[in-house]
């Protein structure tokens, strides 16, 4: 069964045969936490796809608030993917280099949030790319800037305040990216939180358990379909994902796209804002 709708992702083989066309552009989007102890823009300048900008997720983001990497304003997107040369009228290809297609994801997100369609996550990202050997170079990519019209779609976002005003209409269901231990609150944050545990109501679906182990691809859709029936989820609902800090849930929002599914949203905050609370109710177990 190939996915009902398989826009969002796009091949290393793909990509290989499209870098050199007019309209394509490619991003490395990669993100580290601390503990992984990589460096996303040293690795970038190392070796990269040839022709690939880097967007940095913590800069391209809203700066003037304690929460990580949260959506910038509409002029502030516009104006830095502009001066990356991205734009209308571009395919934009997105990968990461942890092959989880988590930070790519979530760039995938942030695009299609600021009204760009054409944008594709690389399947099996940059350590695919490597298995295969193919092309890659550690030059600069050349200047250019391109026409960037912002149009914000609400829809695939979720804040505090639609967060907890959903606790009591439960129109949403809510989904937990986050690694089941966390979920339950049984292990501590990799950034500290207050509190352990999840939003009251939400559902389990580790981002992880999304993706092939051995080659960071994502699932075929007849696995992903069984995930998510597995945990309870009517394609026919509307969900609100979550997970640490905004990035690992785009890849659960990725998944669910390729499936077909409609209205599907992203809490930006999650568990950075949710669990540094003392007003929002926390479940364990």
């Amino acid at each position: 069964m190939t996915y009902p709708k398989p826009d969002a992702l796009v091949s290393t083989e793909w990509l290989a045969s499209h870098l050199s066309a007019p309209d394509v552009r490619v991003v490395d989007a990669s993100w580290y936490t601390p503990a992984q102890n990589r460096n996303a823009r040293e690795e970038y300048d190392s070796e990269h796809i040839p022709g690939a900008v880097f967007f940095d997720i913590d800069e391209i983001a809203d700066t003037d608030t304690t929460l990580p990497h949260m959506l910038p304003a509409s002029e502030k997107f516009s104006s830095k993917v502009r001066k990356l040369g991205l734009g209308n009228g571009n395919k934009i290809v997105v990968y990461d280099g942890s092959g989880f297609t988590s930070a790519a994801a979530r760039a995938w997100w942030m695009f299609r949030t600021f009204g760009h369609r054409d944008v594709s996550v690389l399947d099996g990202g940059f350590p695919k790319w490597l298995r295969e050997g193919r092309q890659v170079e550690d030059l600069p990519p050349v200047p250019r800037t391109r026409h960037f019209i912002s149009h914000y779609n609400h829809l695939l976002v979720r804040d505090l305040a639609h967060m907890q005003e959903n606790l009591s209409s439960k129109r949403e269901l809510v989904i937990d990216a986050r690694a089941v231990a966390r979920f339950k609150g049984d292990a501590a944050e990799p950034r500290p939180t207050k509190h352990q545990g999840h939003i009251p109501g939400s559902v389990n679906v580790p981002f992880g358990d999304l993706i092939d182990d051995k080659t960071r691809c994502m699932l075929p859709a007849e696995q992903l379909k069984a995930r998510f029936a597995a945990a309870g989820i009517d394609p026919k609902q509307p969900v609100a994902i979550s997970c640490g800090s905004g990035v690992t849930a785009c890849t659960v929002a990725l998944a669910l796209d390729l499936l077909g599914h409609e209205n599907v949203a992203v809490y930006d905050g999650s568990w950075a804002e949710w669990g540094n609370r003392d007003d929002t109710p926390i479940e364990k177990g």
